[in-house]
């Protein structure tokens, strides 16, 4: 018997739980933005009112108030968010313990051992989505597939509240002659790539010999060929332990431009008081430090070095952080974005090479754990560095929330 997976996507997950909350706008273009005053200002979700005057998700405010005058906009509000989406995965759990998230408002399920017992994929389907409606007052898309990509696909092609079903008859139907973008890992530049050698759908790329694409577009070419014909064995894999943690980080948009290396220290040192704070929770160190850097122009470089030892230490990760920036930025650009991020993680216990300054090392580490006690009991901003104190125009509170983003598709 072949695999039965199913892809759920909330729809329109932001602004749907909101109109829960605010039933006197359920009638009403409803959008959820970031803060415009810290320059946070895209959309992050719309209601299907919103999406009608062709609002879309990643519009700037401005855009989306001159398509729609009238749109209401709210703040998001992510615990709420995370929260509906802890709801949604408990009603997943009662059909199948093999559940990956992908993102927030997006899971696998891989229900092949559970259609002997509770009906085909297209009856689970059915069924969870009359749950989802009934129980969380929510819609939700579903693709039920033979392997996760055309799962997806089917979650993406009818929207909202709908089952879409593609088995390995249908696919070259369904899926071929849908354009290219709509495959998963196919991105603007890859897109543009295709269509500039006459490649415009996924049945293109299907019929595309591998090694043609693998000219063009490398090792990712050969992997749009396998998604394209159907061919994609990939997993469904559960967030079960700390190997499924890939990187622990932070990002932030500012409230002004950086324009100078002090800055860029600044905010350096903030994001790894974080970053370090959440791996000391998790008992683990890094071995990889990586920073991303978005400038006002929104262009985007991501760069990344290792270290000697692993560590948890905020001034380790801070000093290395600032260090690649210096390497890699000279402020030609200002910058508008700056994120830190812990990769290659492993246990906090896990054993390494001694130094000759290990004794102070391990005395730095216990000084780093305190403050953590002073934090948890007092306020992120009980103890703080001398330098998240010099600038205050630029903000100096620790930042100790989970970035929510789509996780990798590869483990």
């Amino acid at each position: 018997m072949g695999r039965v997976i199913l892809h759920c996507d909330l729809n329109n997950f932001y602004a749907s739980v909101e109109c829960l909350y605010h039933p006197e706008l359920k009638n009403k273009p409803v959008a959820v933005c970031g803060e415009s005053e810290l320059r946070h200002g895209i959309v992050l979700a719309k209601n299907q009112i919103a999406k009608s005057y062709g609002i879309q998700t990643g519009d700037v405010v401005w855009q989306a108030l001159k398509k729609c005058p009238n749109l209401v906009i709210l703040k998001p509000n992510f615990p709420l968010y995370i929260r509906f989406s802890e709801l949604a995965q408990r009603i997943y759990s009662e059909y199948t313990d093999l559940i990956e998230p992908f993102g927030i408002d997006e899971c696998w399920l891989d229900v092949t051992q559970s259609t002997g017992v509770l009906g085909s994929g297209k009856k689970i389907a059915y069924e969870i989505k009359e749950r989802i409606k009934r129980e969380l007052g929510l819609t939700v898309s579903i693709g039920v597939s033979f392997n996760k990509v055309f799962a997806k696909l089917g979650s993406d092609h009818k929207k909202p509240d709908a089952v879409t079903v593609i088995t390995k008859e249908n696919f070259k139907q369904i899926v071929w002659p849908l354009p290219a973008k709509d495959l998963l890992y196919v991105g603007s530049a890859t897109e543009k790539k295709l269509s500039s050698r006459l490649i415009y759908t996924i049945g293109d790329i299907a019929k595309s010999s591998p090694e043609y694409l693998k000219r063009i577009l490398g090792k990712w070419g050969e992997v749009l060929w396998i998604f394209a014909n159907g061919l994609d064995t990939t997993p469904v894999t559960p967030p079960l332990f700390e190997d499924n943690i890939k990187g622990i980080g932070n990002s932030i948009t500012l409230p002004r431009d950086l324009t100078c290396y002090e800055d860029a220290e600044y905010v350096i040192r903030m994001l790894s008081e974080s970053v370090a704070q959440r791996l000391r929770r998790q008992y683990l160190k890094c071995y990889t430090v990586q920073v991303w850097i978005r400038d006002s122009f929104l262009f985007s470089i991501t760069r990344q070095e290792k270290l000697k030892n692993p560590t948890f230490l905020a001034r380790e990760i801070s000093q290395k952080a600032f260090e690649i920036f210096k390497k890699h930025w000279n402020f030609k650009n200002s910058i508008r974005s700056l994120g830190v991020r812990a990769l290659d993680l492993v246990c906090a216990n896990s054993f390494y090479q001694l130094e000759f300054d290990s004794l102070k090392k391990f005395k730095l580490e216990q000084l780093e754990k305190a403050i953590d006690q002073i934090r948890r009991r007092f306020g992120q901003s009980a103890v703080l560095p001398a330098i998240l104190l010099t600038k205050s125009d630029l903000p100096c509170e620790i930042p100790l929330h989970n970035k929510i983003h789509p996780v990798a598709f590869f483990k």
